[in-house]
C-alpha cells in the first residue's frame, strides 16, 4: 500500500489511556517457566485446528516416532539374549562340559540385528524431527502472516491501549515459543508415552517380580520430582522478572544516555543496576541449581532401584527363573523408564508454556477489527481538496462525546488552522479526517464524497503529513524521501529535496543523498530531519496537507528555511495546520478554536479577535508572554 504521508506520533488530544495492558518489565522477554493458560482446553482446541491442515504429516510423524521408539525398546532385550549366550557358553567351558562352545555366530547375528535396529531407529527419529520441524515452521509462518494482516485490520484505538512491545512479542517471543516447542517436544510426547508403555511391557515380560521391585521406588521419584519442579518454578519466575527489570533499565539508560550524563546520574544508575544485578544473580543461581538437581536425584533413585533389581535378579538367576542377560536388559529398561518419567514431567511444563503462548496469540487474532471498507467503494479520480464537516459527533467511548455537532466547509486551497490549549482535541480532528477513527454521527466529505464510502487506502493517498515529531528510519536520505512516492525517480527525489532546502545541506554529508541515517536518526539535526520530512511530502504531491508546527526546537536560520518550505508546500493545496503559536496563523482562511474537545469558535483572525472570545484571550496571553520574555 502506498503511504505518501509522514506518519508518526501525533501529539496531544489523543484518547484517554485504555488502562494497563499486560506489558511491563520482563513481560516480553522469554516466557516465565510456570506461566499457565487461563482456558487450556479452548486454546488447545484452537491450536489443533491450526495443525489440522498438516494432519497427514503429523500422522506420519507419529508413526515414525513410534517405530523408532519400538526399535530402541527391542535393543536391550536382544543384547541381553546375546549376553546370556555368551555367559552360558563361557560357564560351560569353565566347568569342562564336553562339546561346550560359545555360539559366536548367534551373537554375531544379534549384533547385526542390533546395528540394523539402532540405525533404523536413528533414521526414523531423524525423519520425524525433519517432518515435525517443517510442520512447526509452516504453522508459525502462517501465524506470523495472520498477525501481520491482523495489525492492518485493527482500529487505532487498539494500539492506544496496548504497548508496542506487547504486539511485537506476539510476532517474536510467543510464536517462537510455540515453534520451538512444537518442533522439539511434540513428537517427544508420543515418544515418551510409547517408551513408558513399551519399556513397562518389556519389564513385565522379563520378570513381573523385578518389575514390582523397580516400581516401589517410583512414588519416591515422583514426589522428589514434584518437589524440585515446584521449588524451581518460583526461582525461574523471579529470574525472568529480574531479567526484564535489568533489561529495561539498561535500555532506558542507553536511550536516555545524554540526559543521564547531563544530570550526573551515572552513580545512581550504576547503583540501581548493581542492586538489580544482585537480585538476578541470586534468583539465577537458585533456578539453575534446582534445574540441574533433577538429574542427580533421578540417578540416586535409579541407583536404589538397581540395588533392589540386582539383588532380586541374582536370587532369581540362582533359582534359574531368569537368565543373566535378562538382568542386564532389565537394568537398562529401569534406567530408561526413570529418565522418561523425568522427561515427561518437563514436557508437561513446556506444554503449559506452549498453550499459554498460543492463548496470547489467539486472543490477539480474535480482537475486534475495524469496520471493513465498503464492497462498492468509490474513488475520486481528481481531488480538488474541498472538505466538509457536517454535524460531526465523536467520542472515544460512546458514552462520552467530545466533539458535538461540528460543521465547517473548507474550499480547495484554503488554509485551516486548528488552535487550542494542550489536550483540547486538535489532533483528534485530524484523526477523524484521515479516518483513523470513525465518527459517531454526521459526515465528513472530500469533494462531496463521504469518506466512509472510500477505501481507507485511497482516502489516505490524498493526504500528506508533516508532524512536529519527525519519523525517519534507518536508511539513506534518498530512501527516506522516496517513502513519499515509491515509484519516484532519483531526479524527482532531488527536485523535492531542493524545494524543501534539503539539497542545501545534503552535499556537506558523506555520500550526499546516500548518507546512511543510524537507527536513532541522531546523526542529523532536528531541523535537517524536519526538512527531509517536508521533502517527502513534496514528493508525494498531495492535494490535502496536515501540518503540525515544526519549528519549536530548531535554530532561527533553520526555522526560516522550514517556514519557507512549508509556505511553498501549502501553495494551491488545502492545508490543515495544528497551530501552537497563534502569531504564525494570522493569515489562515479559517481558524477552528478547540476547547475540551469541542470547536467553540471559528472564523478568521480578525473576526475572532473582534469577537473577544476564547481565541482572543489565547492570543492576548501569548502576546503578553512574548512581550515579557522580550
Amino acid at each position: 500500500m502506498k503511504i505518501p504521508y509522514h506518519f508518526g506520533p501525533m501529539g496531544g488530544g489523543g484518547p484517554p489511556p485504555g488502562g494497563p495492558g499486560r506489558g511491563g518489565p520482563g513481560r516480553h522477554g522469554p516466557m516465565m517457566a510456570d506461566e499457565k493458560p487461563r482456558d487450556f482446553k479452548k486454546t488447545l482446541k484452537t491450536l489443533l485446528a491450526y495443525l489440522k491442515p498438516y494432519r497427514y504429516a503429523i500422522i506420519l510423524t507419529l508413526i515414525l516416532s513410534i517405530a523408532g521408539t519400538v526399535f530402541a525398546i527391542i535393543g536391550p532385550k536382544l543384547m541381553g539374549d546375546a549376553t546370556t549366550v555368551l555367559f552360558q557358553g563361557a560357564m560351560q567351558k569353565m566347568m569342562g562340559v564336553p562339546g561346550a562352545v560359545i555360539d559366536f555366530a548367534y551373537i554375531g547375528r544379534i549384533v547385526l540385528i542390533l546395528l540394523g535396529l539402532y540405525v533404523a531407529a536413528t533414521a526414523f527419529q531423524y525423519a520425524q524431527g525433519w517432518v515435525m520441524s517443517g510442520i512447526a515452521m509452516k504453522m508459525t509462518y502462517q501465524l506470523r502472516k495472520n498477525i501481520a494482516e491482523k495489525i492492518d485490520k485493527l482500529p487505532l484505538k487498539y494500539f492506544d491501549k496496548k504497548t508496542h512491545g506487547e504486539v511485537i512479542s506476539y510476532l517474536s517471543n510467543d510464536i517462537d515459543v510455540m515453534s520451538n516447542i512444537l518442533s522439539q517436544n511434540f513428537s517427544q510426547i508420543v515418544t515418551s508415552v510409547t517408551m513408558i508403555v513399551g519399556v513397562l511391557a518389556m519389564m513385565l515380560w522379563i520378570s513381573w517380580m523385578m518389575t514390582l521391585a523397580a516400581m516401589v521406588i517410583m512414588p519416591i521419584a515422583l514426589i522428589l520430582i514434584r518437589f524440585i519442579v515446584k521449588r524451581s518454578q518460583k526461582y525461574f519466575r523471579m529470574n525472568q522478572a529480574y531479567l526484564g527489570h535489568i533489561n529495561g533499565h539498561v535500555e532506558e539508560m542507553f536511550t536516555g544516555h545524554n540526559v543521564m550524563k547531563a544530570y550526573n546520574g551515572e552513580e545512581k544508575s550504576i547503583k540501581k543496576f548493581d542492586g538489580m544485578n544482585e537480585q538476578l544473580y541470586v534468583a539465577g543461581w537458585k533456578s539453575h541449581f534446582f534445574a540441574t538437581a533433577m538429574m542427580p536425584v533421578m540417578q540416586f533413585i535409579s541407583n536404589l532401584g538397581y540395588i533392589g533389581v540386582s539383588i532380586l535378579g541374582g536370587y532369581l538367576v540362582v533359582r534359574k527363573t531368569i537368565q543373566v542377560g535378562d538382568i542386564l536388559a532389565f537394568i537398562q529398561y529401569v534406567r530408561t523408564f526413570t529418565q522418561t518419567i523425568a522427561q515427561t514431567t518437563n514436557i508437561a511444563n513446556t506444554l503449559q508454556m506452549t498453550v499459554a503462548a498460543a492463548e496470547r496469540v489467539f486472543e490477539f487474532l480474535e480482537e475486534e477489527e475495524e469496520e471493513p471498507d465498503p464492497a462498492d467503494a468509490k474513488k475520486l479520480e481528481k481531488v480538488t481538496g474541498h472538505v466538509t464537516f457536517d454535524s460531526v459527533h465523536f467520542g472515544y467511548s460512546p458514552d462520552k462525546i467530545i466533539i458535538n455537532d461540528f460543521s465547517a466547509k473548507i474550499k480547495p486551497g484554503q488554509k485551516v488552522a486548528i488552535v487550542g490549549p494542550t489536550g483540547a482535541g486538535k489532533t483528534t480532528l485530524v484523526k477523524l479526517l484521515m479516518r483513523f477513527y470513525d465518527i459517531n454521527s454526521g459526515g465528513i466529505y472530500v469533494d462531496g464524497l463521504d469518506i466512509r464510502e472510500m477505501k481507507r487506502e485511497n482516502l489516505r493517498e490524498m493526504f500528506g503529513m508533516v508532524l512536529q515529531d519527525t519519523w525517519l528510519f534507518n536508511g539513506t536520505i534518498r530512501e527516506n524521501i522516496r517513502y513519499g512516492n515509491f515509484t519516484a525517480t532519483d531526479d524527482e527525489v532531488v527536485a523535492a529535496a531542493k524545494m524543501a532546502y534539503v539539497d542545501a545541506f545534503v552535499h556537506a554529508l558523506p555520500h550526499g543523498y546516500d548518507f546512511e541515517l543510524n537507527e536513532e536518526t541522531s546523526n542529523l539535526s532536528q531541523g535537517q530531519k524536519q526538512l527531509v520530512t517536508i521533502a517527502r511530502a513534496f514528493l508525494a504531491d498531495p492535494k490535502i496537507l496536515i501540518l503540525d508546527e515544526a519549528t519549536s526546537s530548531v535554530d532561527t536560520r533553520t526555522e526560516v528555511l522550514i517556514q519557507k518550505a512549508m509556505e511553498e508546500l501549502t501553495r494551491d493545496r488545502t492545508a490543515f495546520v495544528i497551530a501552537h503559536r497563534l502569531s504564525t496563523i494570522r493569515n489562515a482562511d479559517i481558524i477552528l478554536v478547540m476547547r475540551d474537545g469541542d470547536i467553540v469558535e471559528q472564523g478568521n483572525h480578525k473576526e475572532l479577535l473582534e469577537a473577544k472570545g476564547f481565541y482572543a484571550s489565547l492570543y492576548q496571553s501569548q502576546f503578553e508572554t512574548a512581550e515579557s520574555e522580550g
